[in-house]
């Protein structure tokens, strides 16, 4: 087994920061903390990672009856049934939703490993955002399925995007998700209140309804939203529409802000976490 060999010494009352060479020298906690995580979601689970498919079919399903069949929403493009319309955007949306809960949720989770031994407390939170994008990938292998049957090909530039709009997602989630780490292991009220939150967000996301529909004078507003710009941003690379960029920049301007006041709290916190969790 590989040894560290390099000393760390913690001084009282000294704030600590987030060390990239640190987290490197942990990265075997990483994977540990990620496979337990994995391992811990569908362990005696009849469907097993069947559930990461399920949840976004199944909301396709109802939300294309009540939204497009009821209420008449369309996917903003003739040749997009909306159901692939719908299911691409939610599978990106659970990826950012459930990498939001899961990683607040992670400190809280991994409270009798904190307690007893030093490591970098952020190391719960990268494993915890690693499950969701586990997640997202067998999510991921029903969209292609879809693609088939509606006989939808993909342009070339929504492959291409796949993986960014991924990042930009799975990294906003992570600055969300660090600030409410921190906050969740002094206030506890975080882990019922959250869900709530997210699940608002929803709504006000072009998720179940495209970006189009609101008004362009708002529409930069909704940009701010990190989730707007890659979700949206997805959809027309890979149905061959133009993407608004300044979108996807503002999304990305907006993530970039949420890590660098997540890791801000998370630092100014981390040397009580140990005390009051």
């Amino acid at each position: 087994m590989r040894s560290v060999t390099q000393d760390i010494y913690i001084e009282a009352n000294k704030r600590q920061s987030v060390s990239v060479r640190e987290l490197w020298l942990y990265r075997e906690l990483f994977f540990f903390f990620a496979w337990r995580d994995i391992k811990v979601r569908y362990k005696q689970t009849f469907l097993g990672a069947g559930w990461a498919i399920l949840q976004p079919f199944l909301a396709t399903g109802v939300f294309t009856l009540f939204f497009n069949k009821v209420a008449g929403i369309q996917s903003g493009n003739r040749a997009v049934p909306y159901a692939v319309f719908a299911y691409l955007g939610l599978m990106y949306w659970n990826c950012f939703n459930s990498s939001i809960n899961t990683v607040a949720n992670s400190l809280v989770a991994s409270q009798g490993v904190i307690t007893k031994i030093y490591f970098p407390r952020l190391i719960p939170c990268l494993a915890a955002a690693a499950l969701s994008i586990v997640d997202f990938f067998f999510a991921a292998s029903i969209f292609f399925v879809f693609l088939i049957v509606y006989h939808i090909t993909p342009h070339l530039s929504g492959i291409i995007f796949f993986l960014p709009a991924l990042a930009i997602l799975v990294a906003s989630s992570l600055g969300i998700g660090i600030f409410f780490a921190a906050l969740n292991v002094k206030y506890r009220d975080v882990r019922s209140a959250l869900p709530f939150i997210t699940q608002m967000l929803l709504f006000v996301t072009p998720v179940i309804y495209p970006i189009t529909s609101i008004p362009a004078k708002y529409r930069t507003f909704a940009f701010l939203n990190p989730a707007a710009g890659a979700i949206s941003g997805i959809r027309a690379a890979m149905f061959g529409e133009p993407i608004s960029w300044i979108g996807v920049l503002l999304s990305c301007i907006s993530t970039v802000i949420a890590i660098i006041i997540g890791i801000w709290y998370f630092n100014k916190t981390e040397k009580n976490f140990a005390d009051i969790i």
